[in-house]
């Protein structure tokens, strides 16, 4: 809803982020607990601690989830956000869980960056508020859409087109998805984007399916210290294949070759017929599996991981 009010609200006192709810057997999250990056952002009556948003140290990036897709990167000297949404209903669909970081908090940034141009992704009250100096990147076809939202520039990009700004590189990186923001619209294009600053790398997937593209992704970006893949909404009510399930990204995280893997799009809207919690079990299941479960950490919404 594109006029909803999306001020901070305080949350409510049970919340606990990642840890269980009806449906996810206890066993599984004590067997996976070592490998949750527990809050420390909400006092025992629910009021939102102070986050950190001071700058990390030079040579580093701090990597904090804000929800569903939305995350805050942080640099020694750069800080973006890519698919920024705070809303609390879209259409019939409620939010499950409260943002990571008050948006009233969210200093100014560099850039921000949306990855297409559905509602989930692109949403403009959540835009409006948000000040960057650099303004905003959008795939071709969506700068229409935010040119009226305040930003300085707009910066429509290409796949496989590259922003060099100063020491803050953003690669646009392809996808199997699509762009549309309503039903007969079909000119918008989609992906992801590589984040470079400071000798450090951040992979947003945006939303995809499985496709063969991961692989080149990996080829022509080698070294990715982090990467943000999608996990949830894979059992659509559409029945489209527009998403992955959790062992494909996991695939998909393996092809790529970077180094971490933090999971995004799951649990914050009920998108598909899973149910919660369910798509980071599996995820988890599947790393154990493979051998690689060092590799993915599994963070609450606002607790900042540095690399």
């Amino acid at each position: 809803m594109e006029n909803e009010d999306i001020r901070p609200k305080r949350a409510s006192a049970h919340y606990s982020g990642i840890l269980p709810q009806r449906g996810w057997p206890q066993r599984n999250y004590k067997f996976f607990r070592h490998r949750i990056v527990p809050g420390m952002f909400r006092r025992p009556d629910g009021q939102m601690q102070a986050p950190v948003l001071n700058p990390p140290p030079e040579g580093s990036v701090r990597v904090t989830w804000i929800g569903h897709a939305a995350f805050f990167l942080q640099f020694a000297d750069h800080a973006l956000i890519i698919d920024p949404n705070w809303a609390r209903w879209h259409g019939i669909v409620r939010r499950r869980r409260e943002p990571g970081l008050p948006i009233d908090m969210i200093p100014e940034l560099d850039l921000v960056l949306v990855t297409h141009a559905h509602f989930d992704h692109l949403h403009k009250p959540s835009l409006k508020i948000l000040q960057a100096r650099d303004g905003i990147v959008v795939p071709r076809g969506s700068a229409s859409l935010v040119r009226r939202l305040g930003f300085p520039e707009v910066h429509e990009m290409k796949i496989w087109e590259r922003l060099e700004l100063d020491e803050l590189h953003i690669l646009h990186t392809p996808s199997h998805h699509w762009g549309a923001r309503y039903i007969h619209d079909t000119h918008r294009d989609y992906g992801g984007y590589l984040i470079e600053a400071g000798g450090k790398s951040v992979f947003h997937c945006g939303d995809s399916a499985w496709f063969d593209g991961f692989a080149e992704i990996g080829r022509r970006c080698p070294g990715i210290d982090v990467a943000l893949m999608p996990i949830g909404a894979y059992d659509a009510p559409s029945g489209r294949d527009v998403h992955m399930n959790p062992e494909e990204a996991v695939r998909a995280f393996a092809e790529i070759g970077a180094k971490v893997m933090i999971p995004m799009h799951y649990d914050t809207f009920p998108l598909g017929n899973e149910a919660p919690g369910e798509a980071v079990d599996r995820l988890l299941q599947e790393a154990d599996r493979l051998g690689i479960s060092e590799h993915v950490l599994i963070p609450e919404e606002g607790v900042g991981i540095e690399w």
